[in-house]
């Protein structure tokens, strides 16, 4: 029963997909595909920040590029490539993520004492908006590999075999990027690329290199401070100098007043002596009666008034 429904069903199928009954839709879908499909073809359109080259089977390229919007296009004759010429960023990093090449791809440089040194690179750039179907006649959409790559690392090799390892460590690093930039900015505009920037991000040194440097760093501060105990010890000298000729001027200035005044010295030591003392028994024949000892001291002058 089941068999005989099926055969039924079948027949049906076949009855209804007859040439009688589907050649008039069969011929709709051959004659207007290839309608639709030109239609679409028959137009263009360009996106914001973008341009397109026509290359004609029949001419080549066409001269001049389309800028953004909706522009008539003559299919299978005419053919538009559409480039980017919003500013964009190459970068060679030993970071695999970061750059177009997988895994590390930063660039190797000798210095001009023969060290090498590791960089990773960026250069920000864009395509030339009025010359794009120049660029698309003499370099192709590839432009990034025949150009950008290769003169970048070729002119930065350039550049850092003119410096030291010592040069590019400390503060030459801003002169170095110019003169990448003036290089490779020439280079550019000669493929129809504007170069906006040269990023230096990384730079790496050799081990040896490395090391050196940590070690001059140690000797640098141990310098400083041999120059801060130095300065010190100096300091202290000086001090103990003032001090000693003070002292010294102290000892002849005193030494001058026991001259004049023989007397000088009891008074001295009677002025240390408690208050309440006014007679010394210095032996058995010497008696020293304190206020005739006063009496005789010399009287300091009376300081001038506001001292």
């Amino acid at each position: 029963m089941r068999d005989d429904n099926f055969g039924e069903a079948f027949d049906s199928i076949q009855f209804n997909l007859s040439p009688r009954k589907w050649g008039p839709v069969a011929m709709a879908v051959v004659i207007g595909l290839p309608l639709i499909i030109f239609a679409f073809k028959a137009f263009v359109v360009v996106g914001a920040g973008e341009r397109a080259v026509i290359f004609s089977k029949l001419s080549g390229v066409k001269e001049g590029q389309l800028g953004e919007g909706m522009h008539l296009n003559i299919p299978v004759i005419w053919e538009p490539v559409i480039y980017d010429v919003k500013a964009m960023t190459y970068t060679m990093s030993a970071q695999g993520r970061e750059g177009q090449v997988r895994g590390d791809d930063s660039l190797l440089a000798l210095t001009s004492d023969g060290l090498p040194v590791r960089l990773d690179v960026s250069i920000r750039f864009h395509l030339s908006p009025d010359d794009v179907w120049k660029l698309h006649k003499e370099i192709g959409p590839r432009y990034i590999d025949k150009i950008v790559r290769p003169v970048t690392r070729s002119d930065i090799r350039m550049v850092l075999s003119r410096f030291t390892v010592t040069e590019v460590y400390s503060g030459a690093r801003k002169q170095i990027i110019e003169r990448i930039h003036e290089l490779l900015m020439p280079k550019f505009a000669e493929a129809h690329l504007i170069l906006d920037e040269v990023l230096l991000r990384d730079v790496k040194f050799s081990d040896e290199f490395q090391l050196t440097i940590e070690q001059k760093q140690v000797a640098q501060q141990d310098a400083k401070r041999m120059v801060f105990v130095l300065e010190q010890a100096k300091l202290e000298k000086e001090r103990k100098i003032v001090e000693a000729r003070g002292e010294s001027e102290a000892i002849s200035l005193r030494a001058k007043a026991l001259a004049r005044n023989p007397a000088l010295v009891q008074y001295e030591y009677v002025k240390n002596l408690p208050t309440n003392v006014r007679t010394v028994v210095a032996d058995t024949n010497t008696i020293i009666n304190l206020g005739s000892l006063f009496e005789q001291a010399p009287r300091q002058p009376a300081a001038p008034a506001g001292q």
